[in-house]
């Protein structure tokens, strides 16, 4: 259990003293643009797999046909 707390306590230390954290408006800045470009490629990968299910279901109507 001592190498647990000990593990801990190191990586709460190395996070103080070694990482650099960005600037508050930085982080707010790239959370926006994650969001946006996170829906765009969603609403793309909707559109895609619409077009492919329209295209399926043409396809199996033309051969039943």
């Amino acid at each position: 259990m001592t190498k647990v707390v000990n593990y801990i306590s190191e990586a709460f230390e190395e996070l103080k003293s070694n990482v650099t954290w960005p600037a508050w408006a930085e982080v707010q800045r790239l959370t926006i643009i994650v969001a946006v470009f996170s829906v765009v490629f969603a609403l793309a990968t909707w559109g895609v797999d619409e077009i492919f299910a329209k295209a399926l279901a043409g396809f199996f109507n033309w051969i039943k046909a």
